[in-house]
């Protein structure tokens, strides 16, 4: 009997997770957010919904919930590259910090206005839905293929993984306070705020040096490599949480220390870790949709649904205004990323702590929460890459590797693959004048079925795969090169032109006979660019005379490359 039973629930738990697979894909195609249906998918299987699953275990839900934030972030520091630091650091923190404290506070006030609670529980449930979920923005933005520019970029993708200490930080405060558990003294609350920022930063990067060690000295194959990173990563949140540290800023600092020391991190283990950090976002959203009892949300609706609205289009949005003001972000900037303060699963995890704790409102936050988590799935969620494409914050396409592998056992090289499409700027060139970044050689050239070398291969033809040899550090420029120039689909001409930051902007115009009669200024494209933008990054660019410079390679902190759009 026992058997059977296991048996049924493991059919019963693999049936949830195909629908939601079958349908998240279906559904995805059309704009509505992968997770939005896991979400509902659980919903629908549970108490309320023709599944009739009863479920209401808010431990387990804690602690998996837990573990898959973990994963989560540990995933997200690994593809978070240093350089990323130097563009989006002070903006990231101010938004982290002061943002996520303002947006509570902004979220109380209609809290108690809204829901007539006193003020501790509306400062509880403003700091539990004040952090955003920026995983699940960049999820959505690499299904619709839509690229951000760089500072908006690693903005963002800085801030999701520092913004999560401060909303813990403000919700397990606030519990504590509202239980009579913690004395409510400046000093106190200061020191237990510097304990958790100053031990998640000093666990996260010495852990993560050692997880980076471990994970260069021994040898294994690329899913076990994952799976040592996952569970080293996994141990330093934990270990951080139990000394009074904030796991989430250790876990993420300890995965932006693996990914840019390890060098046995190929392109395969991070596929691994994105598997992953996928199963952990899809099996925490089916249990907290299985959690939540949908006709308990009918009695909050209305109010939580106008909670839902101020927090998307008036806390979140000031807050950035606020935040992002000393940093020179330019206005369509600020707007797309006070809209894209998507909010997930973690609202729903930190709404679960009042639960523990058994406050007397805490099933109320928690279903204003999950409300709030709902509209923001859906409104945000279905409109980020348009709202990108309209303010104008994305790159061109790039025409991503058809193959990417290690070349050596140790992962010190990688192997790239890119077929050539009609109409590329390299066809006719051969393949000795490419210009390629440093530290990477061509390597073959395959063509109808046969494998030459460089020497040998002549002029560049359509549908040639080119094979290249760089370090792992050298594929994104690699890909950039190689995008860059592309012809739009179905143009004519190229009406796009990559050159040389250094060329001067004067005879660029002289050649294709752009300006007034006027004599332009002596300047290079990239010192045309610098004019406009004191720190220039990839995606940046400057409408002049009847034409467009665009930051298409940074090199640093010069300008290497940029594109020369007519029109």
């Amino acid at each position: 009997m026992f058997i059977d039973l296991v048996n049924q629930w493991l059919l019963l738990g693999a049936l949830i997770a195909l629908v939601g697979l079958v349908l998240g894909a279906l559904s995805s195609r059309r704009g509505v957010p992968f997770l939005l249906v896991f979400l509902v998918v659980g919903m629908l299987a549970g108490e309320d919904g023709p599944g009739g699953i009863e479920f209401d275990d808010h431990r387990l839900s804690f602690l998996i919930g837990n573990l898959a934030l973990a994963v989560i972030l540990l995933d997200g520091g690994l593809r978070t590259s240093v350089a990323s630091f130097r563009v989006a650091f002070r903006p990231a923190l101010a938004l982290a910090t002061v943002g996520v404290a303002l947006t509570a506070a902004l979220l109380a006030l209609a809290a108690r206005w809204l829901l007539g609670l006193d003020w501790m529980t509306a400062l509880l449930l403003g700091a539990v839905v004040a952090s955003t979920d920026a995983a699940a923005v960049f999820a959505l933005l690499k299904a619709s293929g839509a690229r951000l520019n760089e500072r908006v970029a690693n903005t963002l993708e800085v801030e999701s993984g520092v913004n999560d200490p401060m909303a813990v930080f403000m919700t397990i405060t606030l519990i504590g306070l509202a239980a009579g558990t913690l004395e409510p003294t400046a000093f106190g609350l200061a020191r237990m705020f510097v304990l958790q920022i100053g031990l998640g930063l000093a666990l996260g990067a010495v852990l993560g040096w050692l997880l980076a060690q471990l994970t260069e000295r021994l040898h294994l194959n690329d899913g076990l490599t994952a799976l040592l990173v996952c569970a080293g990563g996994v141990a330093i949140f934990a270990a951080t949480n139990a000394l009074g540290g904030s796991g989430f800023l250790a876990v993420y600092l300890a995965g932006v220390i693996v990914g840019n020391r390890a060098q046995r991190l190929s392109a395969a283990v991070l596929q691994s870790m994105d598997g992953l950090a996928w199963l952990a976002q899809a099996g925490m959203f089916l249990l907290l949709g299985l959690l939540v009892t949908p006709r308990d949300l009918l009695a909050v609706l209305a109010p939580a649904v106008a909670i839902a609205m101020l927090l998307m289009l008036v806390a979140r949005p000031l807050a950035c205004a606020l935040c992002l003001a000393p940093f020179r972000f330019a206005p369509r900037e600020t707007v797309f990323i006070g809209w894209v303060g998507l909010r997930g699963a973690v609202p729903i995890v930190l709404a679960i702590f009042p639960l523990l704790a058994h406050l007397p409102q805490a099933q109320l936050i928690f279903n204003v929460a999950f409300v709030v988590v709902l509209a923001s799935l859906l409104l945000q969620g279905m409109t980020i890459a348009p709202a990108a494409r309209r303010l104008g914050v994305v790159l061109p396409p790039r025409l991503e590797p058809a193959l990417r592998a290690p070349f050596d056992a140790a992962g010190a090289q990688e192997l790239t693959q890119f077929v050539l499409p009609s109409e590329h700027p390299w066809l006719g060139a051969s393949a000795a004048q490419l210009e390629l970044p440093e530290g990477t050689r061509l390597l073959a050239v395959a063509r109808g079925g046969r494998v030459l070398e460089q020497a040998s291969a002549g002029a560049l033809q359509a549908d040639d795969a080119l094979w290249f040899v760089s370090a792992p550090t050298a594929v994104e420029r690699l890909t950039d090169r190689f995008s860059a120039g592309q012809a739009p689909a179905g143009a004519s001409a190229p009406l796009r032109f990559v050159l040389d930051g250094d060329v001067p902007l004067a005879e660029v115009m002289a050649l294709y006979g752009l300006g007034s009669g006027a004599p332009p200024p002596p300047l290079t494209l990239a010192q045309a660019l610098c004019e406009h933008n004191a720190r220039p990054v990839e995606g940046d660019s400057v409408q002049l005379q009847g034409f467009r410079l665009t930051v298409v390679e940074m090199d640093g902190e010069r300008i290497a490359k940029v594109a020369f759009t007519v029109g």
